[in-house]
């Protein structure tokens, strides 16, 4: 970001001598001037210079090795205390301070295969379990379910990432091998 407007720099990935990433690019979120990068099984906190990230190994935040996909998404919370991340492969929502500390798991039979989170302004944690069929609400802590927004029951199949609209009270809602959306009142 530059003056407010996205310019397109390089991804710079520096690591010692011969080492990579274990896993593709799963994921990114930027939050006031700061970006976070999920690898898979790690979330980084990469260091911005002259339109060009840096992603170093020492810049790892949280990193579970436990499985395939087990840092998937992430998304900061509005006042930059939390993070979120989905876990797909345990089936979890991870929360964990700013410094990677963790916070909470939450896990439950209507969230399979979490994909998508998103936060409202006011705190609300929304996520989309793409196995489930399902959009869940949970609390600001991420240790408690609030309630299940959506499901397959209202026709929801396969949702893949969240977003809330503050404009309308609406959540919107992408369908993975869909050319559709679906958009829900809150």
């Amino acid at each position: 970001m530059s003056n407010g407007k996205l310019v397109i720099g390089d991804l710079v990935l520096i690591a010692p001598a011969g080492m990579q990433l274990p896993h593709a690019t799963r994921g990114i979120s930027y939050h006031q001037g700061e970006w976070y990068v999920t690898s898979g099984t790690a979330l980084y906190h990469p260091i911005l210079a002259q339109n060009r990230i840096y992603l170093q190994c020492k810049n790892t935040l949280y990193e579970d090795t436990g499985g395939c996909i087990t840092v998937y998404k992430c998304l900061i919370s509005p006042d930059g205390d939390w993070i979120y991340v989905t876990n797909f492969s345990q089936n979890k929502l991870i929360t964990l301070t700013k410094d990677g500390t963790l916070l909470s798991t939450f896990t439950d039979p209507e969230l399979q295969g979490p994909k998508g989170v998103h936060v409202t302004p006011t705190g609300q944690v929304l996520v989309c379990g793409i196995r489930s069929h399902t959009v869940i609400q949970v609390d600001r802590e991420g240790k408690k379910k609030m309630a299940t927004l959506a499901s397959e029951k209202d026709g929801l199949r396969y949702p893949v990432s969240i977003c809330y609209n503050t404009n309308t009270d609406q959540i919107i809602v992408g369908l993975y091998a869909s050319n559709t959306i679906r958009v829900m009142e809150l």
